[in-house]
């Protein structure tokens, strides 16, 4: 007897509908054949079905058995088939009764025991269970907390294969999960010992920097000696950015959940990703890939912030990866696999000593390295990654006073205040359109957003060519100039606005060249 169940596999971010047939009652040896281009994952799943069946009470089937997961041209991995494998063959030998098994679509893990264990790519699942019209999913718990955010399709819970064969075969009913509620259940409180912006003492232009940034989403790079508060800032900025609209917020989780993160509750609704790799980190581990491709560190940081702290010391071939994903937003990837594009629209903020001992410029402290040291330090980063780098910042130590001072600074919720009316008009600006802030403007955007005066126009002028700019930094600085605007309430760009924002691009030569 054949029976088929719908389930999916993983295909990046996406899910691809993958059909389980299982066919028992064949001649021959009583054996299972598994086929359909499955990874060693996905082939002892025989096993764990095979146990699970028996420590349920359920009959394993005494012929032939194969089993097909369809279409064979698609790779599968992981063990997302194990629920479903299990309930075909039930279907398929008589033990489980039910007239509507193809309006569901099925994925979970089974333990020996036959509890249910999650699966990465609950969202994906969801979603292209919505797509397909399906009547709902049969997912572990935990995965079905997850999926049941997405809304237009009736997510259930299952915790044993014991309780899918029930709920299937109409002897316990089972009610669908509910969005709202699922969100509450992954929402975490503030912490009230959270670290705060007013905690930082001193670094006023470092501060300001730090909020035009944010406002506008535009990549920052902070330059100083060790100890002046580079990463404690970096640390900080989740604390100001403004909550992620529902959209990016499901965005994101389908990165998390494709990854697996979102399994082991290291991503929770609401907030936004901050990802901090260390700089041994490799290509693949930075762009994404693998034998089956995968997102990495810049797609981890979607709709949040990618610190990557000590920037001359990641490896270069790391960094100049990220060139073409800071400008695009994406990441096209490359494998026998398949090919796979996933979404990287992050915030990259970068913190880097000014020499390689740390104290070059520094009044109290005397700088060890050699001018050759401090410029074979400083080519560590290419001239078309600094350009892609809209705010250039000093972030100079603090003078002892400051460090005794008892006087705390801003807190994190009144710039937040700030960074989301400026966001807020953003949204409205770029109504209708895939773009979200302003460092996402493309070209056209750019002259019909950031228009300027002939007398502006002659001062940026004048800047770029004393700079020796790129016309990629021209429109970086409209764009800057643009949220320094935003946060201003102006309705035009004005001196004050574009002189700010070229003062963020005069390391560009001074600290590199």
């Amino acid at each position: 007897m054949l029976a088929t169940i719908t389930s999916a596999a993983l295909q990046g971010i996406h899910a691809e509908v993958v059909h389980v047939e299982v066919n028992a009652g064949e001649t021959g040896d009583p054996k299972w054949y598994l086929v359909g281009l499955a990874d060693t994952a996905v082939k002892e799943s025989s096993d764990r079905v095979f146990t699970a069946l028996n420590n349920s009470g359920f009959r394993p089937p005494r012929t032939r058995t194969t089993i097909n997961l369809a279409p064979g041209n698609l790779r599968k991995e992981g063990p997302f088939y194990d629920l479903p494998i299990a309930l075909g063959v039930l279907a398929a030998t008589g033990q489980l009764k039910c007239a509507h098994l193809a309006d569901w679509l099925i994925a979970g893990e089974l333990s020996l025991s036959g509890a249910t264990r999650p699966v990465r790519g609950a969202l994906a699942m969801a979603r292209l269970a919505r797509s397909l019209g399906k009547r709902g999913l049969l997912l572990p718990a935990v995965s079905a907390e997850e999926a049941a955010l997405v809304e237009g399709v009736e997510v259930y819970a299952v915790d044993s294969l014991s309780a899918a064969v029930r709920f299937l075969g109409g002897e316990k009913p089972l009610s669908p999960l509910d969005p709202k509620a699922a969100r509450q259940r992954t929402s975490t409180p503030a912490s009230p010992d959270a670290a705060d912006f007013s905690e930082i003492k001193g670094q006023h232009a470092l501060r300001r920097a730090i909020e035009v940034a944010v406002a506008g989403s535009h990549n920052l790079l902070m330059i100083g000696p060790p100890g002046s508060g580079k990463s404690m800032v970096a640390k900080r900025i989740p604390t100001i950015m403004p909550a992620p609209t529902l959209d990016e917020h499901l965005e994101i989780l389908s990165i998390h959940s494709a990854a697996g993160r979102t399994i082991n509750g290291e991503m929770t609704w609401g907030a936004r990703p901050f990802r901090t790799p260390h700089h041994t980190v490799s290509d693949v581990a930075l762009l994404g890939g693998g034998t089956i491709p995968g997102p990495g560190e810049i797609s981890l940081a979607h709709h949040g912030v990618l610190f990557l702290d000590e920037l001359p010391e990641f490896k270069r071939s790391a960094l100049e990866t990220l060139r073409q994903p800071l400008e695009d937003g994406e990441v096209s990837i490359s494998r026998s696999a398949g090919k796979i594009t996933l979404p990287c629209s992050m915030m990259l903020v970068a913190a880097m000593n000014p020499c390689p001992c740390g104290y070059l410029g520094d009044t109290k402290r005397e700088c060890r390295c050699t001018p050759v040291q401090v410029q074979r330090y400083r080519a560590r980063i290419s001239g078309p990654l600094l350009d892609r780098i809209d705010l250039h910042i000093e972030a100079p130590a603090l003078a002892l006073t400051e460090l005794r001072s008892e006087k705390l600074g801003e807190p994190s919720s009144a710039m937040r205040t700030r960074i989301q009316a400026s966001r807020t008009e953003q949204h409205a600006r770029f109504a209708g359109t895939k773009i979200t802030s302003n460092a996402r403007m493309t070209h056209a955007q750019i002259r019909r957003h950031c228009v300027i005066d002939s007398a502006l126009g002659d001062l940026l002028q004048q800047a770029m060519e004393q700079l020796s700019l790129s016309a990629r930094a021209y429109d970086r600085i409209l764009k800057v100039a643009r949220t320094i605007a935003d946060l201003a309430a102006a309705e035009r760009i004005e001196a004050p606005h574009l002189l700010e924002a070229i003062q963020y691009r005069s390391l560009d030569r001074t600290v590199f060249y």
